[in-house]
């Protein structure tokens, strides 16, 4: 096996023939959908069902998220039955190094997609499309002209500030000031000056830093309740990613400009849907900006997603907010992929 490849993959006896997928794609990030091939995954809930596919069916992810069929910054989705009430269909995220409980890019095309294919019905103006994720239920609403699904927009679960103004020492940077903000996930979120960068610098200098931050806050900074973890599940309390933004927290008309690293250095190519909810609840807990106000958030594509808090509330004791988040998900093909017996390669890799 060359250098940098992982051995090969002990794949199910009963490994299906083929896959197929819609493809899809938000603000540049691809949005991977398994509509055939996938096993039936147990669990009374969806992060049960989330605990399953890491330890039993991880082999299929690696399938379809690396090469030869995806690469690393490929993301993935794979309908299941919801067990909440409220929700239409429920999904797990995937990504080059496993699973994710919130995924906004994903959201917004999965929901534009559950229209199109008649998961749920179609109503010109609006359809409402109550979507599980493993961090709770998204409301998604999703614009149709002419019987035609475009647009969307959801409101997130509750979001909030974990914690301001944490001193992490990055190797390499030095003391670095950073805030932590869950927007169904977790993210180190800070403004890429602190790190000597600007969001110009290039993407393999933020994805360093921004790696660099992550390592250092997930040794430093414990995600464990009440602090910095989240009060209804232990399975959501990880750090997600780092985002480096332009440092533009205060309320503007102009677009504020962030990139999001993630997973094992995958660079989002889209604005960060759960990202752009965290930066709404760490922006509303420093009082830049009030409910209704709507904001432009700017990826590395040029793609905008906007956001706005619509309502606040509390969760375990802390003051949070509802989120939304709006944007477009476009169509890109449909795939079939097969393995093709002696293929020492098929199963998946990554070229480190």
């Amino acid at each position: 096996m060359p250098p940098g490849l992982p051995s090969a993959l002990t794949l199910p006896v009963d490994w299906p023939q083929r896959f197929e997928t819609v493809e899809m794609h938000t603000g540049g990030e691809p949005v991977r959908i398994v509509t055939t091939g996938y096993p039936d995954i147990p669990g009374d809930t969806l992060l049960a069902k989330r605990r399953y596919v890491q330890t039993h069916l991880d082999a299929y992810r690696r399938f379809l998220m690396l090469e030869p069929r995806g690469h690393a910054d490929m993301y993935g989705v794979i309908p299941v039955r919801p067990d909440l009430p409220g929700a239409d269909l429920a999904v797990l995220f995937m990504h080059n190094e496993g699973y994710s409980t919130m995924c906004g890019h994903a959201t917004l095309a999965v929901a534009r997609w559950a229209v199109d294919s008649g998961q749920v019905q179609k109503q010109d103006g609006v359809t409402r499309v109550g979507l599980q994720c493993p961090c709770g239920l998204v409301e998604v609403s999703v614009a149709v002209k002419n019987g035609r699904a475009g647009a969307a927009w959801f409101d997130s679960v509750p979001a909030f500030a974990a914690a301001l103004d944490v001193v992490v020492t990055v190797p390499g940077y030095g003391p670095v000031t950073l805030d932590i903000g869950y927007g169904g996930a977790f993210y180190a979120i800070l403004p890429a000056q602190r790190l000597g960068l600007t969001m110009d610098a290039g993407v393999a200098a933020l994805t360093d830093a921004a790696w660099a931050v992550a390592e250092a806050a997930r040794a430093q900074v414990p995600l464990s309740y009440p602090d910095t973890s989240h009060p209804d599940s232990g399975d959501l309390a990880f750090l997600y990613g780092t985002i480096l933004t332009d440092g533009a927290d205060l309320w503007s008309e102009q677009p504020t400009r962030n990139i999001c690293i993630f997973a094992e250095r995958q660079v989002d190519r889209s604005p960060t849907g759960s990202g752009v909810t965290a930066r709404l609840a760490l922006q509303h807990a420093r009082g830049q900006i009030t409910a209704g106000q709507v904001r432009h958030f700017r990826s590395i594509t040029g793609s905008d997603f906007t956001g706005s808090v619509v309502a606040t509330s509390v969760l375990g004791g802390v003051p949070a907010v509802t989120a939304r988040v709006g944007g477009q998900g476009h169509y890109a093909g449909r795939c079939e992929f097969v393995l093709e017996a002696g293929d020492a390669l098929g199963a998946g890799f990554r070229v480190l």
